[in-house]
């Protein structure tokens, strides 16, 4: 069975968010308007944000490069093998699958909140409205994508007074599967790759199942510049980060 990983090159990535809007796009996710951006209720599944460097790195660039103050992390979902939300959710709306996945039930899921709050990475979002969709950003909507409970009514997305996140674009996962089924072959760990994935110019994202050895991504997660994002939680995320330099 796969357990499947993601690995994020800081050292190639440009912050161009590329993977951001392909998140957006191929998720249906919904976008608010500005009075819900201001008070934080954006849905960013897939987030760029910038890091404030300290002042023994701020002391090491010089030149032209001398006003540097900020670089940036690429943050979705970590889909963690402890994963603190699903400990919480008194519905069992969130869990985690048998390839690892951490997956959310829009079925089941109550609007606690609980899970939001327990995430440590701040990568769980709550719909507070009605999901709106205008008549220009409805032809923009991915036939494609499938929600939890399989359906594609309307423009499959979440309703109001549910949280959602990044799934690793599990509906194309199965498709995949499908794909190799109809063509009467094997599925292959490459037939499936996230859209941010799929979309990163710089080539900075490695997707594949950290449990074959051979893979690039079991393969950079082993390397001396691999490291997770609040490790010593205890959480054990499977997206890993390669560090810059």
């Amino acid at each position: 069975m796969p357990r499947w990983a993601m690995v994020i090159d800081l050292d190639k990535c440009v912050a161009c968010q590329g993977c951001s809007i392909a998140c957006r796009q191929e998720n249906n996710t919904p976008a608010v308007g500005p009075d819900q951006a201001a008070m934080g209720r954006a849905l960013r599944w897939n987030d760029v944000v910038p890091l404030p460097l300290n002042a023994e790195e701020v002391s090491e660039i010089s030149g032209e490069h001398a006003t540097a103050t900020v670089r940036y992390l690429t943050r979705p979902c970590m889909h963690c093998d402890n994963p603190p939300c699903i400990k919480v959710c008194p519905v069992q709306a969130t869990y985690v699958d048998e390839e690892g996945l951490v997956r959310q039930d829009y079925n089941r899921c109550i609007g606690c909140r609980f899970c939001t709050v327990a995430c440590p990475y701040g990568v769980r979002y709550f719909n507070w409205e009605e999901p709106p969709w205008s008549p220009e950003l409805a032809r923009h909507i991915n036939p494609d994508y499938v929600s939890e409970n399989g359906s594609l009514e309307g423009p499959a997305v979440r309703p109001k007074g549910v949280v959602e996140k990044c799934t690793f674009c599990i509906h194309r996962l199965q498709k995949a599967r499908q794909q190799a089924e109809t063509e009467g072959r094997e599925f292959r760990a490459e037939d499936y790759r996230p859209a941010c994935v799929e979309t990163c110019t710089a080539q900075a994202r490695f997707f594949g199942d950290m449990e074959d050895p051979n893979s690039t991504v079991s393969y950079l997660a082993r390397s001396t510049r691999a490291f997770r994002i609040l490790e010593e939680v205890g959480t054990h995320p499977k997206v890993i980060y390669l560090r810059e330099g």
